[in-house]
């Protein structure tokens, strides 16, 4: 991993925890599992994060003892050799604790959305005017009975849905992989993407980038889309098509929630830094500060669990790799 990984995410409790599970070949990092050297062959499990080399078969076959990979991050597709599963080697992830923050943001954008947050704050900071009960100003603004669709049931998905059990909403699924049964069990109605986008008042994305799901947000799709509803992604930038998205948003049609864009930073020219229907952060729904260590937690945690002989919670399998972002 990269040096300042270890830096941020790893605590004195962290290290103390694993140097009660395991023998640590160094305190250090290293950004290339060949730079540990002679040791290598000693080692059964290895820790990766954030700024690791590509683990290829040649890497692998100066560990003939590794037994496991504990990834402090997310995916592990870019860097990780098909040999890895091939060998048996069991490899597990932070996944799941990264969704946490994204699905809470998701919430708030939601709620905030409905309520016409975003716009009336920008109205009251130019007129200092309250103008109660705002029906002319923000049309159909609430939470109450309210429909959202919720594009994906990835790890980030599932939770939204999950929060969302709590309020008044009707909640819509779209994502080809799940069952309508799998889908009311989680909370929502399972239905197919136009339907999702015409009915919704709120749409959050949750889908892996995929050659399938690039675009997968296009001009046709957003026409679906009522007056008035709103568009978040937490997700990748790439699954709407942008200049389709800022037609739209340039209308005033539509509103948006935009954590990711593409390109990641938008170019200094964008009309969607200016747009009152437009609210933008930079990439800041995963984890951030102390959300971070939620990461570090889950993986000592996952380390622990293996050295007792217990079952990994987050064991990343092969065949779910083709249906990972």
């Amino acid at each position: 991993m990269h040096p300042v990984v270890r830096e941020e995410l790893l605590r004195d409790d962290h290290m103390q925890r694993l140097n009660q599970a395991v023998r640590l070949v160094s305190d250090s990092p290293n950004r290339d599992v060949r730079e540990i050297g002679s040791a290598l062959e000693s080692v059964e499990v290895l820790i990766t994060s954030w700024g690791c080399a590509r683990i290829d078969a040649e890497t692998l076959a100066q560990m003939p003892r590794l037994k496991l990979i504990a990834h402090l991050a997310g995916s592990v597709k870019g860097f990780l050799d098909d040999q890895v599963w091939r060998r048996g080697i069991l490899v597990t992830n932070a996944v799941a604790a990264n969704a946490v923050p994204v699905a809470e943001y998701t919430l708030a954008a939601i709620i905030f959305a409905n309520k016409r947050v975003f716009q009336l704050n920008r109205f009251y900071v130019t007129h200092h005017e309250n103008r109660a009960p705002w029906t002319k100003e923000a049309p159909d603004v609430g939470n109450y009975g309210k429909t959202i669709g919720i594009i994906g049931a990835s790890h980030v998905g599932q939770l939204v849905i999950d929060h969302l059990r709590r309020f008044d909403f009707k909640v819509l699924l779209y994502d080809p992989f799940v069952a309508p049964l799998a889908s009311r069990e989680m909370g929502a109605m399972k239905v197919g993407l136009s339907e999702l986008l015409s009915q919704s008042d709120v749409i959050s994305l949750h889908a892996p980038l995929l050659n399938e799901t690039r675009h997968m947000i296009a001009t046709r799709e957003l026409s679906l889309i009522k007056d008035g509803a709103t568009i978040i992604n937490t997700a990748r930038g790439e699954l709407i098509d942008q200049q389709a998205l800022e037609r739209e948003l340039v209308m005033g049609r539509l509103y948006a929630v935009l954590d990711t864009t593409d390109p990641d930073v938008l170019p200094n020219h964008s009309p969607l830094y200016e747009l009152p229907n437009v609210f933008l952060t930079p990439h800041i729904a995963g984890s951030l500060g102390d959300e971070t260590q939620r990461l570090a937690d889950c993986i000592v945690d996952e380390v622990e669990r293996f050295c007792k002989g217990a079952a990994l919670k987050h064991l990343v399998r092969r065949d779910q790799l083709p249906r990972l972002g």
